[in-house]
């Protein structure tokens, strides 16, 4: 995840079914990883279309739907990512994560098809449902959710989203995407434990600003701290010095959120720390996970940071680049959880059956690459994180993710 695998992330509203590019043989499953995450015994994986159905009796056509063949014995699934257009790289990196899992998992109960969102969210939608889905996994953005989520919701198909928009959740959309709430909340718990009491936050324009800012503000209350000022900027460098000078002019603290990617950070925390915050102690958010050279300088060694955890991630990554001969954006570890999530739920789901929604909301929750999260009754994801602190030669964990979660 970080310099060697080139890893890219999006920051706020990101913008992200198959034509199947050739996968060669995923060999040297992740063995311990796969037993430590799945319960239920596996059989081998049947490709997509690669299997006719069963012969039918030679005075009957075939029961064929929109050129797919009737699948008695496996789940029909939708994977709805961009194959095509301006985020087709997030779209095949989640994709082909999504392949990995299948095959890690060996499953023999469900059948993964992939509908290119890029040619249009809904009408991907339409022939998944069309074609038998029961359930869909994505799409990634929130447009997107609000395109295919009334077309799902009238065939009853439950989707798990890969988007981070609290505000397209509920009413048969879960999410599976990384909040920027959770995060900020984490870092702000694990602050408050270590002593510190007052606090600032430099937080962008937009709506990602908008929902950190609010995260904030809400947790240093609830955490008996005060909040000593927020400063909002337009990302460019005057605008970024002009915030940090008003901070510096309104009173003293002792930890300073820097909501925003690591660019930014790397920009404001040489000057916070030349002016009255030499001490002050940076915070960082879940969009630090992915940056690479966070210790290039010396101001942000020290900064605190929350996220979801990279162990697993990092084994993911060395074998997605060993399979496919380039590095996987970040996200695509929520294809690879999606796929084990459902294979867990399909033990017990009848092959034709209406997806058992209510399993969702095990309060257990579920384990991936990303650590442990479970649904909450709004359909997000509540995830277990972890807190990184940057140093000299980059990060290590200091306050570990739970494993689960108390009922």
């Amino acid at each position: 995840m970080k310099s060697d695998m080139a890893e890219r992330s999006l920051a706020g509203q990101v913008r992200f079914g198959i034509n199947p590019g050739r996968v060669g043989q995923a060999r040297g499953l992740l063995g311990a990883l796969i037993g430590a995450l799945l319960l239920a015994a596996c059989g081998r994986v049947i490709p997509p279309s690669t299997q006719a159905p069963p012969p039918p009796p030679p005075t009957q056509q075939p029961d064929v739907v929109q050129g797919l063949p009737t699948d008695t014995a496996r789940h029909r699934v939708a994977l709805l990512v961009p194959m095509s257009g301006a985020n087709a790289g997030v779209g095949r990196s989640i994709s082909n994560a999504t392949t990995m899992a299948l095959l890690d998992t060996k499953t023999e109960r469900l059948r993964v098809t992939t509908y290119d969102t890029g040619k249009g969210a809904a009408i991907a939608a339409r022939q998944a449902i069309t074609e038998g889905a029961k359930l869909i996994l994505g799409p990634l953005t929130a447009d997107e959710v609000r395109a295919v989520a009334p077309i799902a919701r009238a065939a009853s198909v439950p989707i798990i989203s890969y988007s981070n928009d609290i505000s397209v959740a509920g009413n048969g959309v879960y999410l599976l995407g990384y909040s920027p709430e959770q995060s900020v909340e984490r870092v702000i718990g694990y602050a408050r434990e270590r002593g510190l009491s007052n606090f600032a936050a430099l937080v962008p324009k937009g709506v990602y600003g908008e929902r950190t800012g609010n995260a904030f503000l809400a947790k240093v209350k609830a955490a008996g701290g005060t909040v000593v000022a927020m400063e909002t900027f337009d990302r460019s460098p005057a605008s970024v010095a002009a915030a940090v000078k008003r901070l510096g002019a309104s009173s003293s603290y002792d930890a300073l959120l820097i909501a925003d990617i690591g660019r930014i950070a790397l920009q404001a925390a040489p000057l916070v720390k030349t002016g009255p915050g030499a001490n002050v102690r940076i915070l960082g958010t879940e969009l630090w996970n992915t940056e690479t050279g966070l210790s290039a300088g010396t101001a942000l060694r020290g900064g605190w940071y929350a996220s979801v955890s990279d162990g697993l991630y990092r084994t993911l990554a060395t074998k997605y680049r060993s399979t496919y001969g380039a590095a996987p954006y970040r996200l695509a570890s929520l294809g690879y959880d999606a796929v084990l999530l459902t294979v867990r739920i399909a033990a017990n789901w009848q092959p034709g059956a209406a997806f058992p929604v209510a399993r969702l909301g095990d309060p257990e929750g579920f384990s991936g690459i990303d650590g442990a999260f479970r649904f909450g009754r709004g359909g997000i994801a509540e995830r277990s994180l972890e807190v990184q602190e940057i140093h000299a030669t980059g990060a290590s964990v200091v306050d570990a993710a739970p494993k689960g979660f108390v009922k």
